[in-house]
């Protein structure tokens, strides 16, 4: 076996969700400058190209769906023997008047914005612990901690996942396990209007990529003490 085969195996291994564009392609991408191997996930088959580019393995799926999280992390873990990191990215829940959301649009921001967590962690957990350690950090939102009516489904479903993070923290820590929800304002990836624009005192939204470096920061030794912690990335937005 070579060195060059050898250094590669003891590269560390990060799953990406909804990893095609946007939060989620910047993530992959900065993962990636920091030397991690990559399995990528997203609804479109543009998750294709960016897999080629990264020399990444990849799934078409979502993260709403079990199955696709499973073709994931077994994928991910056949080709490389371990994981190190899960960034869970997701796309965008319903919104409207709050007592205009139906079940059905309630049930299926629970399973993007909680069980999408929920899931990965139980299928993934093991294999950290097995390895003495790893990461989790989850794409959430600033309206987690500052509501925000035109976003109902997910303020108070990212609510429930700041909780969730914290007893994940208190339960796995002594394992080398961490877990951190990284809480976006605005970013520039969609259209930002000027109600929302004027409260950012940064004066602009934020870029992917910004985002993206906060995650490949938790994601590595660097953070090594921050666990069970939401980290906002705003631009010292004042409500």
């Amino acid at each position: 076996m070579s060195a060059q085969h050898l250094q590669d195996l003891s590269r560390p291994v990060a799953l990406v969700t909804a990893a095609s564009r946007g939060i989620g392609e910047a993530c992959a991408r900065k993962l990636h400058e920091k030397g991690f191997r990559l399995a990528l996930m997203a609804r479109s088959d543009a998750i294709k190209p960016l897999a080629n580019e990264l020399g990444a393995f990849h799934v078409q799926g979502s993260v709403t769906e079990f199955t696709d999280l499973k073709k994931l992390f077994h994928g991910a873990l056949g080709q490389y023997g371990r994981v190190d990191c899960v960034v869970c990215n997701t796309g965008h829940a319903a919104k409207g008047a709050l007592t205009e959301i139906t079940d059905e649009q309630w049930i299926q921001g629970m399973e993007m914005y909680f069980l999408s967590v929920a899931r990965l962690a139980r299928l993934v957990t093991p294999v950290m612990a097995g390895q003495g350690g790893g990461v989790f950090v989850n794409i959430s939102s600033a309206a987690a901690i500052n509501p925000n009516s035109d976003y109902p489904v997910s303020c108070a479903l990212r609510a429930a996942l700041g909780n969730y993070i914290q007893l994940f923290a208190s339960q796995h820590a002594a394992q080398g396990i961490r877990m951190n929800n990284v809480l976006p304002g605005f970013v520039n990836n969609h259209p930002v209007s000027e109600k929302n624009m004027s409260p950012i005192a940064a004066g602009r939204p934020a870029t992917p990529e910004e985002i993206g470096s906060v995650v490949a920061w938790l994601a590595s030794s660097e953070s090594s003490f921050v666990n069970g912690q939401e980290i906002t990335v705003d631009g010292g937005r004042v409500f």
